[in-house]
């Protein structure tokens, strides 16, 4: 389990310079021999060890590296 979540952690700091927040689905496609939820345990997973945040617009979701990118800052989280 530990190389799944060094591939997502990986990917989101090789995105970091031009992107903090990703849709799940950008996640489902580093793991095309996993299903979705499979997916979406590792992805849970990640935020419960507050590695991952999640960040909802009301409609949508998507995850990022905890404290990356400009909502962390603008809600004081550093």
């Amino acid at each position: 389990m530990a190389d799944e979540k060094d591939i997502i952690v990986e990917f989101l700091k090789s995105k970091s310079a031009s992107k903090s927040k990703f849709y799940f689905k950008d996640f489902t496609e580093l793991f095309p021999d996993k299903g979705p939820r499979e997916v979406k345990k590792i992805l849970t997973r990640l935020v419960n060890e507050e590695v991952l945040e999640f960040w909802s617009s009301g409609s949508t979701t998507m995850y990022g590296l905890k404290g990356a990118g400009k909502q962390a800052h603008t809600e004081g989280e550093d």
